[in-house]
């Protein structure tokens, strides 16, 4: 039945082993996810505060026994007992007593902070930017850009963590890119364009496999444009994943004011006015609208009737 999911003992979505615990993803949707954790006898576990101040995390008890060492003394939690957090302020350690097996339900995604796989992409990414001397921090400023425009549209919350990673990413394919094609202070030829254009296939295959749904098409299209001038297919309009547009609009703005071998980078306000010259034909016109309003609300962008005239 469509939205019914089902899973049987030992399925899962994604695993993870650190130190003395096991981490199996259940289930996510909505921003939340459902982890089994499984800890060792006679080890330390911890609850800290969220990401954002907001974030409840619901532990039940499963198996075994744990204990707190609260205010009033020693407290031994066991099977069918459960605590939870809620602007939690800071953080709570346990300890267990026996093997323990806990059910954690979590308001904020959570297992990819302890994902081996995403530390691994993550390091991938720096050295990206590592041997690309001229867009350091680039996918960050792309995911920040990116987050911003979502807000305004206040796109689902699956949509904005697929939208998240996505942009984290989105370039992650280019550490199979020659680093003096990256570097090269001139013009690329074509063919070495074509081996630029490469990193957006090459992005796809490297996280195709991850449990974010769609990150992987997201980062095949973030160089695809409205009007099929882009690549690697050349698709059009509504074929592009809406969160590949946001990606797009973003990444062209980074990549027009960051100083390149050939050039210094434009200055923001010549950037934005290259996009809407280019709005409707290579990017969605609403999205570009609302990343103007976004960077000016941020400072980045002066009111347009305060810019001066050029």
């Amino acid at each position: 039945m469509k939205g019914l999911n089902l899973g049987s003992e030992g399925d899962s979505i994604a695993q993870e082993h650190e130190g003395s615990s096991k981490y199996f993803l259940l289930a996510k949707g909505d921003g939340s996810e459902v982890i089994l954790q499984t800890i060792k006898q006679d080890k330390q576990f911890y609850v800290y505060p969220g990401e954002e101040a907001d974030t409840m995390e619901f532990f039940y008890i499963l198996e075994g026994q744990c204990s707190y060492k609260g205010d009033k003394g020693n407290i031994v939690l066991g099977q069918g007992d459960y605590f939870y957090t809620h602007y939690l302020q800071e953080t709570v350690y346990f300890s267990t007593l026996t093997d323990v097996k806990l059910l954690w339900h979590t308001t904020k995604p959570a297992f990819h902070l302890i994902s081996h796989r995403i530390r691994k992409l993550e390091n991938i990414i720096k050295r990206v930017e590592e041997k690309d001397n001229y867009t350091f921090k680039h996918s960050g400023r792309v995911q920040k850009y990116c987050l911003m425009i979502a807000r305004m549209l206040k796109i689902p919350k699956d949509k904005l963590e697929d939208l998240y990673f996505a942009a984290a990413f989105h370039d992650i394919g280019k550490i199979h890119t020659p680093e003096e094609i990256l570097n090269k202070p001139g013009r690329l030829t074509a063919e070495e364009f074509e081996i630029v254009k490469r990193h957006c296939y090459d992005g796809y295959v490297m996280v195709k496999d991850l449990y974010y749904n769609n990150i992987s098409d997201i980062i095949l299209q973030h160089h695809e444009r409205l009007d099929g001038s882009g690549y690697p297919y050349g698709i059009k309009e509504d074929e592009i994943l809406f969160e590949a547009k946001i990606i797009g609009v973003a990444d062209t703005f980074d990549a027009m004011t960051s100083d390149r071998p050939y050039r210094k980078g434009l200055p923001a306000e010549v950037a934005m006015d290259e996009l809407k010259r280019l709005s409707g034909i290579h990017y969605d016109a609403e999205l570009v609208r609302l990343f103007e309003q976004v960077l000016i609300a941020d400072g980045i962008l002066k009111p347009e009737e305060k810019r001066p005239s050029l």
